[in-house]
């Protein structure tokens, strides 16, 4: 009997793992084709639709900084449902992610341009942005821990790669749609927001999926013992701060480059290089495509070899990678870009494949939703936010893509050393908590 109840329960468990599995990779899927494709717009539309009057340098950075408020509003989102996804569960606090998200990118779509009310647009847009951001602060935590703590007794650093897979699928499924609608003449005028409108039917199908799923065992576990933490945000930074510093920083060579590869590379591929808008974009569609089996295959040798060892293997072909990559560009051999592009991605995953586990383990299941939120979400006010920023600074100030390119090693050059600080506990089992509170908390309000 008690064997036919462990077989019950393995099965249950496997099959509320799939479907985590399949809830956490498309919602991932559709909060970052939202993301990803505010940033193609902001490369290739907004400086002409928002920022008309300014010249090409101001107005790329006019755009790109409304792109990185985003990512300023990231940390904050993940403080935020950091505290209610440690604290009410990861399930409901991912359907709310999710429908911010959603619904803002939904919005972007119908903001009047400058044409139409001047400067207001540009301010809506950036408060869109700004709920874009709190929506993936705190999406990446719950999606990541609704896998792996389903998955926690298997291969985590492959099971919580798949959440990582949304960042590919998004950004194919981004880069598709606007490489389509780019052919039509009035892209500019209107066919832009075609795919922002269309969101909301891929957060509908999201939401559909993430209503079916149940809360994690991990999590039920801390609420059945009345261990939740009133203040988990608070009580994170006070045991972990050496954790959530340390994550933050070892994203630096995966972020701040991946950005400068499907971002900057739209401007600085038309604007400096005068390539065409279309090939670029299929460039960074079949780079994509490459990371859609790349991020899982890192994510699964990370289990083999080590989370440590992959992701400073991946940090080391950064650093090699950055003169290449420009080097190949500023070629303007249509063949070249398109390989360079292409390859780009390959060390980034090399990363992200194992990156989720290796920071979602280093905090206790409590504590989890939001330590690994604050820590993978810091990583965005010094990365992902400034590196389009700074690259055309880089590029304006120093008229040589080299700058853009220590840039890029010195980045590689701080994740090796916070990565090599940062302890692996990817062999331990991450059901038992670590520091067991000395008196029980109590249960959230309901």
């Amino acid at each position: 009997m008690a064997d036919s109840a462990s077989s019950a329960g393995n099965d249950l468990e496997r099959s509320q793992l799939l479907r985590a599995l399949v809830a956490s990779t498309i919602g991932t899927t559709i909060e970052w084709y939202d993301f990803f494709l505010y940033g193609t717009a902001a490369a290739l539309v907004f400086p002409h639709v928002f920022f008309p009057k300014s010249d090409p340098y101001v107005g790329a950075l006019q755009a790109f900084a409304t792109y990185t408020v985003g990512f300023i509003a990231r940390p904050i989102g993940g403080a935020i449902f950091g505290h209610y996804g440690d604290r009410i569960g990861r399930k409901a606090t991912l359907i709310i992610t999710l429908l911010l998200m959603g619904i803002a990118t939904f919005l972007v779509g119908i903001v009047p341009g400058y044409a139409s009310i001047g400067v207001w647009g540009a301010i809506l847009l950036t408060a869109l942005r700004v709920c874009q951001g709190l929506g993936v602060g705190g999406e990446w935590g719950g999606s990541v821990l609704l896998s792996m703590e389903w998955g926690h007794r298997w291969k985590r650093g492959f099971i919580a790669s798949w959440p990582q897979f949304g960042v590919p699928a998004g950004l194919l499924l981004s880069n598709g749609i606007v490489a389509v609608f780019s052919r039509s003449p009035a892209f500019l005028a209107w066919g832009w927001r075609v795919p922002f409108l269309l969101s909301i039917v891929l957060v509908a199908i999201g939401l559909f999926i993430r209503l079916r799923i149940l809360e994690t065992p991990l999590f039920e576990r801390v609420l059945s013992e009345h261990r939740i933490e009133r203040q988990p945000v608070v009580e994170v930074i006070r045991r972990n701060p050496r954790e959530i510093v340390l994550s933050a920083l070892l994203r630096l060579a995966e972020q701040a480059p991946f950005y400068l590869f499907t971002t900057f590379i739209f401007a600085y591929g038309t604007g400096t290089l005068k390539l065409e808008r279309g090939l670029l974009v299929n460039a960074v569609t079949v780079a994509a495509l490459v990371s859609l089996v790349s991020v899982p295959f890192f994510g699964y040798l990370s289990d083999v070899i080590g989370r440590k060892r992959m992701y400073m293997l991946g940090a080391l072909a950064m650093l090699i990678w950055a003169y290449p990559y420009f080097g190949m560009l500023n070629t303007r051999v249509p063949a070249l870009v398109f390989l360079a592009i292409v390859i780009s991605l390959i060390p980034h995953d090399m990363q992200y494949g194992p990156q989720a586990a290796l920071i979602a383990e280093s905090f206790t299941t409590r504590l989890r939703y939001s330590g690994a939120s604050l820590g993978y979400q810091l990583a965005s006010i010094i990365a992902g936010g400034p590196a389009p920023l700074i690259a055309v600074y880089l590029l304006h100030t120093y008229g040589t893509s080299a700058a853009i390119s220590i840039y890029i090693i010195i980045t590689a050059v701080l994740t090796l050393i916070a990565t090599a600080l940062l302890p692996d506990r990817s062999k331990e089992d991450i059901a038992e908590e670590r520091d067991v509170p000395a008196t029980p908390r109590m249960r959230p309000a309901t």
